[in-house]
């Protein structure tokens, strides 16, 4: 086994109870066009935990995902954890997190999320009226009160959670509103996702937002964020920043330098190398007829890996590649460019390192200070620029980031 990997599950496939308007993944529906229902049979689900656990990890992460995951029932959920502990080595560590949109959790699934540790996240954009100009329900009505009831009851039954908002042009010029009513509502762990879709011609649907908004947008928020949260409000960007520079690792795909940290699990067991590019010719195998180590030897896998440290010439030159490295694949080779291309991204990402690097680092200086760290932290260290770079591209540090 060449290196660590984690999981990402889709049970049901794309299928989801809602409609959202901006969901790509609506059109991953006609992946599988031989079933209208899909959803993950027993003997898969045994299959790809057994085949799993065998594997030598740090962690067993188990990310439950969709479409809607919970469309399984918590019967599914209560045997893949049979079967996870049924072929767990002695001393494994187990993570399972679900990825849901709420609406569909009852009181027996909650307490289960509680009882067996599962991490959840909720996908809610923001006040009602914002929300629910695109998350929409099957009868194309606003969602935001159904996911409410989800919530009370994650938080009846003291369920850990972190909220998912999905920044479009429904929110992406009201950021301060957003998190500040994330925060009234007591939720302190929070995830921000920009919305870039693009149609078969390349050109930007209209909940898509630019780069320049979403610099504006995630300024806002770290301008709220460090007047008083740092502490107490948990943001993922932010927190991967910090963990960068202080440690050097890194907790979030789009800053790594090679895109194979997980594999890709549909309903019927078919890997794909990520979840933005679930697509036929990007097929790895079946996990009920190939290896994980097949899997992970395969050209193909190696060759979409390494299109992530395909930098366009600026990036060598930008001060911001260290947590940037070129940004997701997603956002750059869309409609067929080269992975060279610029990231659609990229004027926003440059707005947002340019306005909050002096605080963070402030930040990451006081952590280092707090926890007794005596080294210098990790971007100020020098470091050899013939080892491997430590962003798991392969290449030498002088060759990437140095």
């Amino acid at each position: 086994m060449n290196r660590p990997f984690s999981l990402l599950i889709k049970p049901a496939s794309a299928d989801c109870n809602l409609r959202c308007s901006y969901c790509f993944y609506l059109d991953r529906s006609s992946l599988y066009p031989e079933q209208k229902i899909h959803r993950m049979s027993d003997e898969v689900l045994e299959e790809m935990i057994a085949r799993y656990m065998a594997t030598d990890q740090p962690q067993y992460i188990f990310g439950w995902q969709g479409g809607e995951p919970t469309l399984m029932g918590v019967e599914f959920f209560k045997k893949a954890v049979y079967f996870q502990q049924k072929y767990a080595k002695p001393g494994a560590v187990i993570s399972n997190g679900l990825q849901t949109n709420g609406t569909l959790l009852t009181e027996e699934f909650a307490k289960f999320l509680h009882d067996y540790n599962f991490l959840v996240g909720v996908s809610l954009d923001g006040p009602e009226s914002i929300h629910n100009q695109y998350r929409l329900t099957q009868g194309m009505e606003g969602s935001h009160a159904k996911v409410w009831k989800g919530i009370e009851l994650l938080q009846k039954h003291q369920v850990e959670f972190n909220i998912l908002t999905l920044v479009s042009s429904s929110n992406v010029h009201h950021a301060k509103e957003v998190y500040q009513y994330l925060k009234k509502q007591g939720f302190y762990y929070q995830q921000y996702i920009p919305c870039v879709e693009m149609d078969e011609k390349g050109q930007p649907l209209p909940f898509t937002i630019t780069g320049q908004e979403w610099g504006n947008f995630m300024c806002e928020i770290f301008d709220e964020w460090i007047q008083s949260d740092p502490y107490q409000i948990s943001v993922r960007l932010f927190d991967s920043i910090l963990s960068l520079m202080v440690y050097g690792s890194i907790s979030v795909c789009h800053m790594g330098g090679n895109c194979r940290q997980y594999f890709v699990v549909e309903h019927n067991g078919d890997i794909y190398p990520c979840d933005f590019f679930v697509e036929k010719e990007k097929c790895l195998g079946n996990i009920t007829k190939n290896t994980w180590e097949e899997m992970q030897d395969h050209p193909n896998y190696h060759l979409f890996g390494h299109l992530k440290h395909q930098w366009n010439p600026a990036c060598y030159k930008c001060s911001h590649l260290l947590y940037c490295s070129g940004d997701c694949l997603k956002h750059r080779i869309y409609n067929g460019q080269s992975p060279e291309t610029l990231s659609w991204l990229c004027k926003g990402w440059k707005q947002f390192y340019d306005h909050t690097i002096p605080g963070f680092y402030k930040l990451a200086k006081m952590i280092q200070s707090q926890q007794g760290i005596k080294e210098k932290l990790f971007i100020d260290e020098k470091h050899e620029r013939n080892q491997p770079c430590f962003c798991g591209s392969e290449k030498k540090y002088k060759q990437c980031h140095g």
